[in-house]
């Protein structure tokens, strides 16, 4: 298969925010999985200052072909002004996972 696998991340405020957008993302098969890291500290420079908070980081795993309506989607979905957004490109993948996430990801 010549589909490539991306992981999108960004992060959110709280926990429960972080699950349902994982969750609304799988469930309208935008990403196959979703990761949500425990609570990391971010120090970032907002409107002249410097903050810290807790956010929880949400990795998809989708399709190179999905990403753009992932991202229309969380961008929707996110509540932060500025939410990150990063993209990875994955450089190797065994056949079976990417058969499995492009299958996980073919809107039904």
């Amino acid at each position: 298969m010549t589909t490539e696998i991306v992981i999108a991340q960004t992060t959110l405020g709280d926990e429960e925010s972080a699950k349902k957008l994982a969750h609304g993302a799988v469930a309208a098969r935008l990403a196959a999985c979703a990761h949500i890291d425990a609570p990391l500290t971010a120090v970032y420079r907002w409107n002249e200052n410097i903050e810290t908070a807790a956010e929880w980081r949400v990795s998809f795993k989708t399709t190179k072909s999905r990403l753009a309506e992932l991202a229309e989607w969380v961008g929707q979905e996110h509540s932060y002004d500025v939410p990150e957004w990063i993209v990875l490109t994955v450089a190797d993948v065994s056949d079976a996972y990417l058969a499995w996430v492009v299958n996980e990801t073919t809107p039904a």
